[in-house]
């Protein structure tokens, strides 16, 4: 089965950089105020997720001791559930409160479509 979420190499840096600052990590996507469909990054459990939210995958990342969850809301799983999702980084600072806004830089999501074989359930 295919990663519904991955990161690029700039990603898992930062990710490295922020779990060192901040401890465990957690993304939740909500496509609701703020970036929209910027994921936002906070220590773990600090964004409380609940029966609304998916869980589409844990990330592992090399030189991080646990898994990063990557949660999104229902609604917006709705729209994006055929998609293979990359977390990237680019220049520039978000409007929400995403750990890494103080670093000049945001994450963002690169997708692309599933196949019919890609296509699987991710956690609820």
């Amino acid at each position: 089965m295919v990663d519904r979420v991955s990161y690029t190499p700039e990603a898992a840096g930062l990710l490295r950089r922020l779990r060192e600052s901040h401890g465990p990590l957690m993304f939740h996507q909500s496509g609701g105020c703020c970036d929209g469909s910027a994921p936002m990054c906070y220590p773990a459990g600090e964004f409380k997720t609940g029966r609304s939210d998916v869980l589409l995958q844990e990330l592992r990342v090399d030189g991080v001791d646990e898994l990063i969850p990557f949660w999104m809301s229902s609604s917006q799983y709705e729209h994006w559930k055929h998609t293979a999702l990359t977390v990237d980084v680019v220049p520039g600072r978000g409007s929400g409160f995403s750990l890494e806004a103080p670093e000049g830089v945001r994450f963002l999501i690169r997708s692309r479509l599933l196949t019919d074989e890609e296509c699987a359930e991710p956690h609820a």
